[in-house]
Parts: C-alpha cells; sequence; structure tokens
C-alpha cells in the first residue's frame, strides 16, 4: 500500500488501525474455526459464540476503516468531470445523475 501511495498522516493512522483490526479478525476466526460457531449455555442453551459476534463487529469496524481510506476496488478508475465517494453500502456519485 505505502509503495503505491502516498498517504498523509491520518491516513497513516487508519492504515495502521485498519490492519490491527484485520489482524483481530482473523484471530476471532481461527477461535470460531477452532470452537465452532456455536456455544453451550450453563443452562444448556446454544447460543452464537461470542468470539463470532466479535467477528461480526470487528468485520464491519474494518469495512469502515478500508472506504474511509478510499482504497481503488480492483480496476475502479475515478470520473474525471465527477467526483467519486465510496461508502459502505456503494458507490456514490457527487452531482448530477447520469
Amino acid at each position: 500500500m505505502l509503495s503505491d501511495y502516498e498517504l498523509a498522516e491520518h491516513e497513516l493512522q487508519l492504515l495502521a488501525r485498519a490492519c490491527r483490526v484485520a489482524d483481530t479478525c482473523s484471530s476471532l476466526q481461527a477461535t470460531v474455526d477452532t470452537d465452532g460457531p456455536l456455544t453451550t449455555s450453563r443452562l444448556g442453551e446454544q447460543r452464537a459464540h461470542p468470539a463470532l459476534v466479535e467477528l461480526r463487529q470487528q468485520s464491519a469496524l474494518l469495512a469502515r476503516l478500508i472506504v474511509a481510506l478510499r482504497v481503488p476496488i480492483g480496476e475502479q478508475e475515478m470520473d474525471t468531470q465527477r467526483t467519486r465517494r465510496r461508502a459502505t453500502r456503494g458507490v456514490y456519485r457527487l452531482g448530477s445523475a447520469s
């Protein structure tokens, strides 16, 4: 990433945070892979593994951090006439509709 893009200080901080969150997601996924997605409570009820719940939250955070960095997706190119802004739900084009 750093060899392909020049990042401002705040972007470097976002990238570092995204890397830490990605590591957390990997660790949580390993726990879920080992233990399974469900746990049994003291009362014998099955429920989602706490690591699975946290993995979902950390994955959402990672997506938001990546969007905040405005990392190009695949071969996506910036439209030279209009500014594009990526958000967690897709690409939004600012300006008049085509």
